[in-house]
């Protein structure tokens, strides 16, 4: 079976507070942890208030110390809003305080506003047509050091640390192909190009030092519940959040509603739309939508996204996509 693993944003919830949503990032850890899932990877975004995992490498330290096997990640890092060097320095330490689970997931988007860049950056040196020359760098900081070698990330060097290319679009599938790298394509938000992506990395791929061969890992939102009806309506909390961010007004997430009205789901679930590939339901519903995204288009590895506004739900979804994973494991 396809393993799953965890993309969280540390949603801050309506009424919540950073310090909530980052304790609550490290319990929904623990119990991917215990549920067996691969990875669990925090999202970096800026001046956004409804999302506290902004200093990405201090959340999964924090998240690092409260579990001990499941692999922590950044899906990712956005490189251009940094020096390669400062990166590889803060992934070098986890990567020394948590030895052997440490991934960095990066994109070329700046994941946020074009103001906030500039706060980030002092200015706009960073560029994104920089990004394949940075990845590069990065890779380079986590080898062996080079004779006479000026420049070292220290923590970082010799670590080998996995990076992954995160994308979406064909950009992010060619340069992950052309070096040889794991590729995570963003079919959770934005699918309009999954097919075409995945075709590319898989037919361009180039055997490197760091894989042998094309590792597909695609996003999913996957919002399950005991019931149909209940799924539906802890759903309306992601289509709300999509809808305020794209007009323009962007904020801490929403209460689900019980009586979504008709343009509410149009707008965020239908053909061509952002949600349009999300698994939602009880667990008969989540395990056939599981089964056919994996049949569909055959990833290594799904990671799973789900902004559910209240706590304990979120590990109910958890639990319920896992039985799905397990069921679907036995019937293989």
């Amino acid at each position: 079976m396809v393993p799953l693993s965890v993309l969280d944003l540390s949603p801050i919830v309506q009424g919540g507070s950073p310090g909530q949503s980052l304790r609550a990032s490290r319990e929904l850890a623990q119990a991917a942890e215990r549920l067996g899932y691969i990875r669990y990877w925090l999202a970096e975004h800026h001046n956004m208030t409804g999302i506290a995992s902004a200093a990405t490498a201090v959340a999964l330290a924090y998240v690092g110390d409260g579990t001990s096997t499941i692999r922590l990640g950044a899906g990712g890092v956005m490189l251009p809003n940094h020096a390669p060097l400062i990166i590889a320095e803060q992934f070098g330490t986890l990567e020394a305080l948590y030895p052997g689970r440490v991934d960095l997931g990066v994109g070329r988007a700046p994941g946020t506003d074009q103001i906030t860049a500039r706060a980030l950056r002092r200015n706009l040196g960073g560029d994104i047509d920089d990004f394949p020359r940075d990845v590069m760098e990065l890779m380079a900081y986590f080898d062996d050091p080079k004779p006479g070698q000026a420049v070292r990330a220290v923590p970082g060097y010799g670590s080998r640390i996995p990076v992954w290319v995160l994308g979406s679009s064909t950009y992010g599938a060619q340069l992950a192909a052309a070096l040889g790298l794991p590729f995570a394509f963003a079919s959770h938000f934005a699918p309009q190009m999954l097919d075409q992506a995945a075709a590319l990395y898989r037919a361009q791929f180039r055997p490197s030092e760091h894989g042998d061969r094309p590792h597909l890992m695609l996003g999913l939102n996957l919002v399950a519940a005991d019931s149909d009806e209940e799924a539906r309506v802890m759903f309306t909390s992601v289509q709300q959040a999509f809808l305020n961010l794209h007009q323009g007004r962007p904020g801490p997430l929403p209460p689900p509603v019980e009586d979504a009205d008709r343009a509410l789901a149009n707008s965020t679930s239908g053909p061509g739309s952002p949600l349009s590939k999300a698994v939602v339901g009880g667990p008969d519903t989540v395990r056939a939508g599981l089964e056919a995204f994996i049949a569909r288009y055959q990833p290594d590895e799904v990671i799973v996204s789900a902004q559910i506004f209240d706590q304990s739900k979120r590990i109910r979804s958890l639990e319920i996509a896992a039985q799905a994973r397990d069921a679907l494991a036995v019937a293989a």
